[in-house]
């Protein structure tokens, strides 16, 4: 447990799920929206969860190919919220604050997957 935590990959993937959760709730609630807001649940939450099932990889090709879903699962939610901004389920700012986390992230799944490719 005490690699997980200091895992930064793990927290910020951890910390973004929660607020995609707490987005969720916001956007079915408050804005009556239940079809694009589960489609964001779906892959906000999934991008931890297959970062955490990376750390007990079977191989490296293993470990590259759930961190490679991880960042398809990024990107799909980062075309999510823009579409929620577009839509004005979200404001700009709202979308931007979610938005510069999930950039982080994506950058992250990036190097890590290119030095992974890149290690022999």
């Amino acid at each position: 447990m005490d690699a997980q935590k200091e895992n930064i990959l793990l927290k910020k993937s951890f910390i973004f799920a929660v607020r995609i959760v707490n987005l969720y709730k916001y956007l079915s609630s408050n804005k009556k929206e239940f079809i694009l807001s589960k489609q964001l649940l779906r892959c906000g939450t999934s991008i931890g969860a297959n970062i955490h099932e990376a750390q007990d990889a079977q191989s490296k090709l293993d470990f590259i190919s759930k961190l490679s879903i991880s960042l398809k699962e990024a990107k799909e939610c980062k075309y999510w919220i823009e579409l929620l901004k577009e839509t004005d389920y979200l404001t700009k700012q709202e979308a931007n604050s979610i938005l510069s986390d999930l950039i982080e992230l994506i950058k992250l799944l990036t190097a890590i997957i290119k030095k992974s490719k890149n290690c022999d």
